[in-house]
């Protein structure tokens, strides 16, 4: 075990997300000097704010469960109380081959789908059960998750059911994806029902994550941490007894550091690594996310998160955010996530804004015959390569550990999480993972 550190000490920490600024307050309350580096010119990473037309909301769609007792923590943090976040029911849609949207928000609604056998059901709700009632999620990594799928809900469900969302969500990459993907979801969904919930309710703050990372800033400011935006790390390297923080405007000496990057810009941020960490690193194989944000005049669908099995949909789903948080946080207008998972060799990485745009509307209106793309009052599109790190076999076998061969550094990323569906709540999970590993109370 590591020896306990002094209070004295002074710690980087390397991205300014939720994980980033939540282990930055955790370290400055436990008496450091901490300062955050950030590339970009606000705070958040992926769940930063940003603005479509004149209003401004989250770059990405987020939701908090009642269940997510880590996220609840970080906004108490933040200084927002639990009566400030607003919890609403929403309704879920379902959008197959045959080109008809239906409601899919309670369990009689899902059993009247079509193009699955009563038989089909059954197995699809047997299937979700048992993976409610497995605790170890390694034992879920020696079987993909088409193996696994297809034995419990045979192959005429997995064919119709499965297989389309997993592309969705997975693309080409699914084939290699463990089983302990599709468990970190179901244990997600049924996370309030362990908790003595009869539901799962789904919760935002009023303002969203722009309040939220405001907060953060004036708590952060006040416990004495120093935050650097549009500043861009160099590198990460060992001086003596020390590590020196290069940018561009100069060089930072440090005790401690975290990188809460991906693990590829780790790997090239910290040259000290010994060639095996090294490669562990760059072997970790990333889906990115390409992602337009609509601002329209009129509601689609009364359905906040509609699945898609279509397969020529150039979008993983649809989210209809106003159908979540009140139209009134938007201006009265309605706000819709098209997102799309896919490696950063795909070519819509590379294609314009206003490319990506004229390839998903046309579907859009295949999915809503009412709407009229002149109901888009702004559109824009966010484009992240590298986001959520491919489950394959064995893959916590082989994932990056938190602590290094370098004394002092330390990594911390979605590389970091072998059994999650990449959400905030997880993803806070890597502080106390941090804490503990540099032999401090993660309490």
């Amino acid at each position: 075990m590591p020896e306990p550190i002094d209070s004295s000490q002074r710690w980087a920490v390397v991205g300014a997300g939720a994980l980033g600024l939540t282990l930055a307050l955790r370290l400055a309350r436990l008496g450091h000097r901490v300062t955050v580096y950030e590339a970009g010119d606000v705070l958040g990473g992926l769940a930063s704010p940003w603005q479509v037309g004149d209003i401004t909301w989250d770059r990405h769609y987020h939701v908090t469960l009642l269940s997510d007792a880590r996220t609840r923590a970080m906004y108490r943090d933040a200084g927002i109380a639990d009566d400030e976040l607003r919890w609403v029911e929403t309704k879920t849609g379902y959008y197959g081959t045959d080109h008809v949207l239906r409601s899919v928000s309670n369990a009689l609604e899902f059993l009247k789908l079509p193009g699955l056998s009563v038989i089909d059901k059954g197995r699809l709700a047997a299937t979700i059960a048992i993976g409610s009632k497995i605790r170890n999620g390694r034992r879920m990594e020696k079987l993909t998750v088409e193996r696994w799928l297809r034995r419990w809900s045979g192959n005429s469900a997995f064919d119709t059911f499965w297989k389309p969302l997993l592309r969705a969500k997975l693309g080409d990459a699914y084939p290699k994806v463990s089983a302990a993907f599709i468990w970190a979801t179901i244990q997600r969904l049924y996370a309030a029902r362990r908790t003595g919930l009869k539901k799962e309710m789904f919760g935002y703050v009023s303002g969203g994550y722009s309040r939220v990372f405001k907060a953060f800033a004036e708590t952060l400011a006040a416990a004495g941490v120093e935050v650097r935006l549009s500043t861009a790390v160099q590198k990460v390297q060992r001086s003596g007894d020390h590590l020196d923080v290069v940018t561009a405007g100069g060089t930072d000496t440090f005790d401690r550091v975290v990188l809460t990057t991906n693990a590829s810009l780790a790997a090239r941020l910290c040259p000290d690594l010994v060639v095996g960490e090294r490669e562990r690193l760059q072997r970790v194989e990333y889906l990115g996310i390409v992602c337009v944000s609509l601002l329209l005049e009129q509601p689609l669908s009364p359905y906040y998160l509609t699945y898609i099995t279509e397969p020529a949909t150039p979008f993983t789903a649809v989210v209809e955010m106003t159908a979540f948080i009140d139209p009134a946080e938007v201006g009265g207008k309605s706000l819709v996530y098209l997102p799309k998972y896919a490696p950063a060799s795909d070519p819509l990485f590379d294609a314009e804004d206003s490319e990506v745009i004229a390839t998903f509307l046309p579907f859009l209106q295949q999915m809503y015959p009412a709407f009229d793309p002149a109901q888009v009052v702004a559109a824009r599109v966010s484009k992240v390569p590298q986001v959520f790190a491919v489950p394959a076999l064995a893959y916590s076998d082989d994932a990056p550990s938190t602590a290094t061969s370098v004394p002092g550094l330390f990594l911390a990323g979605s590389a970091h999480l072998p059994f999650s569906t990449l959400n905030v709540n997880d993803t806070l999970s890597l502080v106390d993972e941090v804490l503990t590993v540099a032999g401090m109370s993660a309490d």
